[in-house]
C-alpha cells in the first residue's frame, strides 16, 4: 500500500460532506458519537459534527454529561455519519482531547441565546425531578444573564482526532465499495477492505 499526501482523507471527507450537504433534507452534520467506560461498556448517542479540519472532528457537550465523563475516562472514540439518501456512510475511529477554551468561547458566542441559557441551566444526563424544575433554572438563568450569556465553566467541545477514517458507499447486489485510511507514523495510508 502505497503512502498518500496527508491531507487525503480529508479531502474526500469535504467531498461527502458537501454532497451531504446538498442532499440531506434534516442535519447532514449528524453523527453518532461511540464512548465506553473504563471497564469497556458501550454507549452510542447522536451529535452534530460543528467544524472539522485536518486536526479532526469537533462537538461540543457539557463535560459531566454521561459522554463528557466517558471520554474524559477513555478518550478512545468512534463516529458514523450515515447519509441514507446517498447510500453513504462515513466511519471515523480515533481519540478525543478538549477543544481550546478559545475555540469553545467562539462558538458558543454563535450559538441562540434559548441554546446558550440551556447550556447553564441543564444538569446533563443527571436525573431530572420534573419538567418544572427545568424551566425554572432556566429562568433563573435567564434573569442572571440578562445580555450576554458567558460560556459555563463546565461546557466545551471535544475533538475526534482520527486515526483510520473508512469511506462506504453502497452498490447494487450488496457489492459495496469500501475505502480506508490510517495514519501510522509517517503519514496517511490507503486501502480496500472487502464489503
Amino acid at each position: 500500500m502505497s503512502l498518500l499526501p496527508h491531507p487525503a482523507p480529508f479531502t474526500r471527507f469535504g467531498d461527502w460532506f458537501a454532497a451531504a450537504q446538498a442532499a440531506e433534507p434534516n442535519d447532514p452534520n449528524a453523527m453518532a458519537l461511540a464512548t465506553a467506560t473504563p471497564e469497556a461498556a458501550p454507549s452510542l448517542r447522536v451529535v452534530l459534527l460543528k467544524a472539522w479540519d485536518e486536526r479532526g472532528f469537533v462537538f461540543y457537550t457539557n463535560l459531566d454529561s454521561q459522554k463528557g465523563r466517558e471520554i474524559a475516562a477513555n478518550a478512545r472514540v468512534h463516529l458514523n455519519f450515515h447519509w441514507k439518501s446517498l447510500q453513504r456512510q462515513v466511519r471515523i475511529g480515533g481519540h478525543a482531547e478538549l477543544v481550546s477554551d478559545a475555540e469553545a468561547d467562539a462558538y458558543f458566542a454563535t450559538r441562540p441565546r434559548e441554546s446558550q441559557l440551556g447550556a447553564w441551566a441543564s444538569l446533563q444526563s443527571q436525573p431530572l425531578p420534573d419538567r418544572a424544575t427545568f424551566d425554572a433554572r432556566i429562568a433563573g438563568f435567564a434573569a442572571q444573564f440578562p445580555d450576554v450569556v458567558p460560556r459555563p465553566p463546565r461546557w466545551s467541545g471535544w475533538r475526534v482526532v482520527p486515526e483510520r477514517i473508512e469511506f462506504w458507499q453502497a452498490r447494487d447486489g450488496r457489492w459495496h465499495e469500501r475505502e480506508v485510511y490510517w495514519r501510522e507514523a509517517d503519514g496517511w495510508r490507503f486501502g480496500l477492505v472487502y464489503p
